[in-house]
């Protein structure tokens, strides 16, 4: 198959974490051939979905991981596939990616389905699911965010479309800097805050759980740098080997058939002790590690589900 991927610079990836990487190496394993384009380089063309990239090949030695044919203008509609892995932030550059990929529909796979992803982002997807999450206020008025702190003592506040744990804050009883954060949040974004009854669970980590087309392939555990509440690892989280809990199971059977339905093949979702807090589907990460920690190939469990739908 012909396959783009739309990408941050693939110049600057970490070969032995990044997952859009390991996606690449798979699908030239299995004979497919690669073309990479930044989320800038995508367009409308009277009528045509047009992107301005390389034709590429990958070999894991960092550095030279990437090796990039000349640039050159591919109309999108002649790929079998496109991967939509930029990262966030969620903003309009971002939905405005998703509305001009949905438009090769459906004789090209998109692979999340950008109208899902659209409609779907991690911290609002799991409104669906209240009987699985921890009490949350989604809101932009400080009455509203006071309101939900003096109810529940100890929270998390944190933008809504934010990404690795950024702008995070755990803010307990004791606190008094609510006020000075919603002025410093709302001084720069029109966005809403999401606000969360704290979990004393991350202090033992905070599993990411990996789902191919619906289903849990595996987990790992993200635990907290000493002193610290964020356990991402874009901060300073370490990754630990951990299986599929009972409750975990019982989240994924809960949400699969959803991701399914909806053509979210490569999903993350976040589970700190028995609460689901995010379903990541603009750009999850994790494959690489649970490769390592679990020795299962789940690259090739993504690749045989897209071949499966593209047959």
């Amino acid at each position: 198959m012909k396959i783009a991927f739309q990408m941050d610079p693939i110049e600057a990836v970490d070969i032995n974490a990044d997952s859009s990487f390991r996606l690449a190496e798979e699908a030239q394993d299995r004979g497919h051939s690669l073309f990479y384009y930044s989320p800038d380089q995508l367009a409308y063309q009277e009528g045509r979905i047009t992107a301005r990239g390389h034709d590429f090949t990958v070999k894991r030695v960092q550095g030279e991981h990437a090796a990039l044919g000349e640039q050159r203008e591919v109309d999108l509609s002649d790929f079998d596939v496109v991967w939509l892995r930029q990262d966030p932030p969620f903003d309009m550059h971002y939905i405005t990616s998703t509305h001009l990929l949905d438009r090769l529909a459906p004789d090209v796979l998109v692979v999340n389905d950008p109208f899902w992803v659209r409609n779907y982002p991690e911290k609002l997807l799991v409104l669906d699911f209240p009987d699985l999450t921890p009490p949350t206020t989604i809101a932009r008025d400080l009455e509203t965010i006071k309101a939900f702190k003096q109810k529940h003592g100890d929270v998390i506040l944190k933008p809504l479309y934010g990404n690795g744990g950024a702008g995070v804050f755990r803010l307990d009883a004791a606190d008094r800097n609510l006020t000075s954060l919603h002025e410093l949040f709302t001084g720069f974004s029109r966005e809403p805050l999401i606000v969360q009854k704290f979990l004393p669970d991350v202090s033992n980590g905070d599993k990411r759980v990996i789902l191919v087309d619906g289903e849990p392939v595996g987990a790992i555990n993200r635990v907290p740098a000493a002193g610290e509440t964020r356990s991402n690892m874009h901060v300073g989280g370490r990754p630990e080997k951990i299986g599929l809990s009972d409750r975990d199971l019982e989240i994924c059977a809960a949400i699969g058939p959803l991701l399914r339905e909806k053509g979210q093949i490569f999903v993350g979702i976040d589970v700190i002790g028995d609460y689901l807090t995010e379903i990541n589907v603009t750009s999850p990460t994790g494959i690489q590690e649970l490769e390592r920690f679990d020795g299962v190939n789940v690259a090739a469990k993504i690749w045989e589900a897209i071949e499966a739908r593209r047959t």
